[in-house]
């Protein structure tokens, strides 16, 4: 019986889906440049010159990013492009809302000469990231010509990478590493995953995540057959033998120690579930993903009893009641949570003293850790504002929300695009996860198929991470939303994940080559 794979493959439409591709991508710039047009004629009143600079630049990068697919990738899925461009260029028409420069009132008070409050939105700034991004998805798909010739020249597959499994994996620990090295390892809001090259800023986490998937997919494909094994059968699961539980302990350790060091439960949650996710692709046994969701809470435990991890407690602590933290609180040894915020007596003493940072000031002498929910409970309120149709682009207050343009943009779209706006927003989402998974199932190889799936699932946990985190479904973390976060790191490494999996999706839908001629029955000669 054929497998489920060949049974997918044998009902994929071979011929090339360049029109349709053609198609979608014209409707997502149609979304984005209409989503311009929105924001000036609300803002303004008149339609914004961003509609023909940042729109039209999107709008030339889009299709040249197409033109250069459809000729070395036609075969590849016509919907993974399209829907990647339509989440980034929603995201930057939203930028480009958010940041005040770009608005003729601001330019009407700088005129004025009035002394005016500067935002950290900078639209121009993700339009160059933008042009970066789809500049190295562009670059990918052209060195990554063909899997199934891992030997081609001046290429490097999907296929290839096995071969550097561990150097791979390596390359992620120094990544993830960096962060904290004296010098260029930057704390903001109290995760260290951030450096310093420059004048940039770049988290190199986005980038240890797919060589993750690299190590991760090159590791169990060759280690799946053992970890397959049952050892013992407890009601409906098949537990492991307890030789094979190796490997997920040592995931998890290192888990808890990027924990530890970079003070980042998100970062940690969204390697161990990526490694639990491809366990569980590699094996079929549901014991592993049972395993591994007792082996993550005990590890938030250990984590909330360490008192150097005062930053997760109280991330922990916001999720459970984010009102003590409001404006700025400070969690004490004791537990007890004390609020300075600008309404009481330390703060403003604090304040008169000259303090830059009276809240902060006013904790580090009290002896605790300080924290602010003001970002949590504003963005809460903004969905609450947004209600089911949203107040419209150009209508609302995002801007109130601090971090608007980054960890809380799904906020600041919910609150004008309402909840109606987001479903349509996971959705796009899901459906670049479900393609990805789909290619995962038709692809031949093995190995292919861990690589597809553990690039889809982790575009998938990342979403669920920061959606939960801003929506309060989960504690809070720093990741952040792809495609659509202001940022270079995160557009970059998503930009190539698409570039994956285009190329693999391309290799599992073109046709099997033909014979060149009918050669007829095969001759067997014997030379005995």
């Amino acid at each position: 019986m054929n497998s489920l794979g060949e049974q997918i493959r044998s009902v994929l439409p071979y011929q090339r889906r360049n029109a349709a591709s053609f198609a979608l991508l014209a409707f997502a710039m149609v979304l984005t440049l209409s989503a311009f047009a929105e924001v000036g004629l609300a803002r303004d009143g008149y339609l914004p010159a961003g509609l023909f600079t940042y729109g039209g630049a999107l709008l030339v990068l889009a299709f040249a990013a197409y033109f250069v697919m459809a000729k070395f990738l036609p075969y590849a899925d016509p919907l993974l492009l399209p829907l990647a461009v339509a989440l980034n260029g929603l995201g930057l028409a939203m930028i480009y809302r958010l940041d005040l420069d770009t608005s003729e009132g601001h330019k009407v008070a700088q005129l004025a000469g009035k002394k005016l409050i500067p935002d950290d939105a900078n639209a121009t700034g993700q339009l160059m990231w933008t042009f970066i991004g789809i500049a190295m998805f562009v670059a990918a798909v052209l060195i990554m010509r063909d899997t199934s010739k891992p030997d081609a020249p001046l290429s490097f597959t999907p296929k290839t990478a096995q071969r550097y499994t561990y150097l791979t994996g390596l390359a992620a620990i120094i990544l993830l590493l960096l962060p904290i090295v004296p010098g260029i390892g930057a704390e903001i809001n109290g995760a260290k995953v951030w450096i310093h090259v420059g004048p940039l800023s770049v988290q190199p986490g986005e980038f240890a995540k797919l060589l993750l998937v690299v190590f991760f997919a090159g590791y169990l494909v060759n280690k799946r057959q053992a970890m397959s094994l049952i050892g013992k059968k407890i009601g409906p699961f098949s537990l492991p033998r307890a030789r094979d539980l190796g490997p997920i302990v040592v995931i998890w350790f290192f888990s808890l120690g990027v924990l530890f060091m970079q003070k980042d439960l998100g970062t940690a949650l969204l390697y161990f579930g990526l490694f639990v996710s491809m366990l569980y692709i590699a094996t079929q046994r549901l014991s592993w993903v049972a395993i591994g969701i007792g082996m993550l809470a005990v590890g938030v435990f250990v984590a909330t009893q360490l008192p150097f991890m005062a930053h997760v407690n109280q991330r922990i602590d916001i999720w459970q009641n984010p009102k003590p933290y409001f404006d700025g609180g400070c969690l004490l040894h004791d537990g007890k949570v004390v609020p300075v915020n600008p309404d009481t007596t330390i703060y403003k003493k604090e304040q008169a003293a000259g303090s830059g940072y009276p809240g902060f000031t006013a904790c580090t002498k009290l002896g605790g850790d300080y924290s602010d929910s003001r970002q949590l409970m504003m963005g809460l309120f903004s969905l609450g504002e947004g209600g089911v149709l949203g107040k419209g682009l150009g209508q609302g207050e995002p801007w109130r929300t601090p971090l608007s343009f980054s960890d809380f943009i799904f906020d600041s779209m919910g609150e004008e695009l309402g909840l109606t706006g987001l479903m349509a927003l996971l959705l796009i989402y899901a459906l670049i996860v479900q393609r990805g998974m789909k290619t995962a199932v038709a692809a031949r190889d093995p190995y292919l198929k861990l690589f597809a799936g553990g690039v889809s699932f982790v575009l998938a946990l990342q979403v669920f991470v920061i959606v939960g985190g801003v929506t309060k479904l989960i504690p809070l973390t720093g990741l952040t939303t792809p495609f659509l976060s202001q940022g270079g790191s995160s557009l970059m490494a998503n930009w190539i994940l698409i570039a994956i999996l285009v190329r693999m999706s391309h290799d599992a839908r073109k046709p099997a080559p033909q014979a060149i001629q009918d050669e007829g029955m095969t001759q067997i000669v014997s030379t005995r």
